[in-house]
């Protein structure tokens, strides 16, 4: 779909477009897959989302396609891999905090019976969406309410490298918060359904 009207910042690389068009905003319930969004997000603090979206496929492989089991139980021979592979973000205090957090997602699971339930609660069970759409980029705000209580609450709960900023990217990329812009197909095909 070339000739379509995305949000702007999707339209500057197939990976991309490709990803806004097949995955943000469309609300996820699968605990693996919000667990690789969870560590996804926490890896691109401070680092552009289109190089993690490149490095995707090497992260998926180095986290053992995202079972948060098989992540909560690695070893330090494991660390070391992981700081030694150069497809993915060598950042030594994101690696251990990705394993920290699968371990306090699976604490969350056993309290609430998934990581999904506990999740949604933030948002009613429902997906958040602006008031009026918002026309550009800079208008989208890089936290909200929602996300300043599942920021505290998952600290609270023993995970890190998921301040306000991170957690409402994460909102954004599990669709429990809806941002397309007002000229994007999407908004506009979420205003008139079918």
């Amino acid at each position: 779909m070339r000739d379509v009207m995305r949000c702007a910042w999707a339209d500057s690389d197939p990976v991309y477009r490709a990803y806004h068009d097949n995955e943000w905003g469309i609300p996820v319930h699968d605990d693996k897959k919000l667990f690789e969004m969870l560590v996804l997000e926490c890896f691109q603090a401070g680092l552009s989302w289109i190089t993690i979206l490149r490095k995707r496929p090497f992260f998926t492989k180095a986290f053992c396609g995202w079972d948060f089991r098989k992540v909560a139980a690695f070893s330090a021979a494991d660390m070391r891999r992981l700081l030694a592979d150069t497809n993915i973000i060598r950042n030594r205090l994101k690696i251990y905090a990705a394993v920290a957090n699968a371990a306090a997602f699976i604490a969350v699971r056993k309290e609430f019976g998934s990581f999904d339930r506990y999740l949604w609660q933030f948002t009613g069970g429902k997906t958040l969406r602006p008031q009026h759409a918002y026309k550009t980029v800079n208008d989208i705000p890089t936290h909200s309410p929602a996300s300043d209580s599942l920021s505290a609450d998952l600290k609270k709960r023993g995970f890190s490298f998921v301040g306000p900023v991170v957690c409402y990217a994460f909102m954004q990329a599990v669709g429990m918060v809806d941002d397309h812009l007002a000229n994007c197909y999407k908004y506009i095909a979420s205003k008139n359904p079918r």
